[in-house]
């Protein structure tokens, strides 16, 4: 179990490829933006192939579930050869996957990966984001998950309703 003190990490590798994410703690809405910017800043750098290390990984919420599917949706369309890999993901946390229909878009890998993550030692840094901004990512990521699974609209429905209600009061 995961100290409620020490804050949520993700733990990077730039250099290597695919690019190693290791992440530690909690992941979700309030630390998702980092990694969306990562993954972002990565894919101008003409990187395509990321693996994610779930080893450490307590629990994950729904937008930070959306913001892989988008991430995923964005490689298909720009890298034929790129994708995303999940590894050492627990019985929970596949669920999660599993339920909002992911492992159909991403690759989860049950064995060992042949990715190390020994050197994922740049820890990211979130920058703050305005009120608006973080709506903006929770919407978009709830929008990717109906993306990737209309069955999913339900699930999300008054979530993306409110948020879009939030957006356009701004």
């Amino acid at each position: 179990m995961s100290d409620p003190e020490v804050k949520p990490v993700y733990l990077v590798d730039p250099s290597s490829d695919p690019v190693a994410v290791r992440i530690e703690g909690r992941a979700c809405f309030q630390n998702s933006m980092c990694l969306r910017d990562f993954i972002t800043e990565m894919l101008k750098r003409g990187k395509t192939r990321f693996v994610l290390d779930f080893q450490q990984c307590s629990s994950m919420d729904s937008t930070f579930l959306g913001l892989l599917a988008g991430a995923a949706l964005e490689l298909k369309k720009a890298a034929p050869g790129g994708g995303l890999v999940l590894t050492h993901v627990g019985p929970r946390n596949l669920e999660l996957v599993r339920n909002l229909g992911l492992h159909r878009l991403l690759t989860v890998d049950p064995g060992e990966p042949a990715t190390s993550f020994e050197n994922c030692d740049e820890a990211l840094r979130c920058h703050e984001h305005s009120e608006l901004e973080q709506a903006r990512l929770v919407l978009q990521a709830h929008e990717n998950l109906v993306a990737v699974d209309e069955s999913n609209r339900g699930k999300f429905q008054d979530v993306m309703a409110f948020l879009k209600n939030r957006v356009a009061q701004k």
